[in-house]
């Protein structure tokens, strides 16, 4: 199979669908009726989070040719060979992470999904249905291809899963033994974490990456929410209290690290004074970023039948809110690091708008540097943050 540029040169359009919120549902399906209206002999492949919920009733869409779920999309060329147009087991009973190798070599950043899968019941999620119980690839295949990305040039990986957290509780080992076997056994220059649950990071955990060489200093804490009643509603096992100590505790330990978080604004019973609740521990906290969007319910969870829903009009006027606190945190998080020596990953192409160089710092800021240079694509260089101005920071090289 060859990839093309245009929908009306394609045999097959395969699209890998989220089904997080109800808006990430509308978008695939009017992906594939716009793909279906360019070339009406496309053949449409859904696969992803979608596929794996809704499986054969899909089919009835006219603009749907292919269901292929979440697991079998690793192989979807064998079953579209064969003319397979429904193919997606009960997930449910897969107890192994299926390890194949995928390679993107034009991203500066290489993402390596360790983990699959979710024991936990959040009561507003449906994602745990779309992909089963948690699942670990093994060490050995995560060093081997940390190791393949470096060989191939790349500097950084990023590790990515559903609930990474959980890697290595389905095979006898912990992630504190995953990072350490990254900092002893690879070649790679930088690592980054995907999202974590509070409870998931601990002192051992925190000890390690604060020494460690490698480690970028980056936390993406999954909290859902800022108040204690709406947690338990939401079948979270913690407590804002405890969270809001995590979070000023690796403040403490790390120098200006980036530290986000996602918030649903607006879940079922969330009163006008829980919400407030929210956003005085939110204004509190310690974050960098906070990333939201209004509770979308999920069929088949049970936060579909929870009483008191909130309208569609309170839920994105709280998520407003939240969303200027972010704002107003993340540019005094800019604003601290003006000035500062810090390490850059420059990317493999220019910015599409200013055509600058840009790059990533470890502690996630994206700087633009203006120079005309070519041999620093795909580098790790010494920059100093120099100004944030009309929404670009911009850095120099040392």
């Amino acid at each position: 199979m060859q990839e093309v540029s245009k929908i009306e040169d394609a045999d097959y359009y395969i699209l890998n669908s989220c089904s997080v919120t109800h808006k990430s549902d509308n978008e695939a399906f009017y992906l594939l009726r716009a793909a279906k209206n360019k070339n009406k002999d496309v053949k449409t492949i859904i696969t992803g989070c979608i596929a794996q919920i809704e499986k054969e009733r899909l089919l009835n869409n006219d603009f749907i040719d292919y269901v292929i779920g979440n697991d079998e999309k690793l192989r979807l060329f064998d079953y579209i060979s064969n003319d397979s147009n429904f193919v997606a087991k009960d997930v449910m009973t897969l107890d192994k992470f299926t390890e194949i190798e995928l390679f993107d070599t034009s991203k500066t950043r290489a993402s390596l999904k360790i983990q699959d899968g979710c024991d936990n019941r959040c009561t507003y999620c449906i994602i745990w249905k779309a992909r089963g119980k948690s699942r670990s690839a093994s060490l050995e295949f995560i060093i081997k291809q940390i190791n393949d990305f470096a060989n191939s040039g790349f500097k950084e990986v990023i590790l990515t899963g559903i609930h990474i957290g959980q890697w290595g509780k389905d095979i006898g080992k912990t992630l504190l033994d995953l990072v350490k076997a990254i900092e002893s056994d690879t070649k790679i220059q930088r690592y980054r974490l995907g999202s974590l649950n509070p409870t998931e990071i601990n002192d051992e955990l925190l000890n390690f990456l604060q020494k460690s060489n490698k480690f970028c200093p980056h936390f993406h804490l999954s909290l859902q929410s800022a108040n204690d009643k709406t947690l338990k509603s939401m079948n979270r096992f913690y407590k804002t209290d405890f969270y809001l100590s995590q979070i000023d505790k690796i403040n403490e330990m790390f120098e200006n690290p980036f530290l986000g978080s996602d918030i649903i604004a607006g879940f079922a019973g969330e009163t006008d004074e829980d919400f407030e609740i929210t956003r005085q521990n939110l204004e509190k906290s310690g974050l960098t970023q906070i990333h939201t969007f209004p509770y979308s319910v999920r069929k088949g969870t049970i936060g579909e039948s929870l009483p008191d829903q909130n309208s569609d009009k309170i839920k994105e006027q709280r998520a407003t809110v939240i969303k200027e606190i972010s704002k107003r945190k993340y540019k005094s998080f800019i604003e601290r690091n003006i000035g500062k020596t810090l390490e850059v990953l420059i990317e493999k192409h220019r910015d599409k708008h200013s055509n600058n160089l840009k790059g990533i710092t470890r502690n996630y800021l994206t700087v633009q540097i203006i120079s005309g240079r070519e041999d620093l694509y795909n580098s790790l260089q010494t920059a100093k943050i120099t100004k944030y101005e009309k929404g670009i920071i911009y850095a120099e090289f040392i």
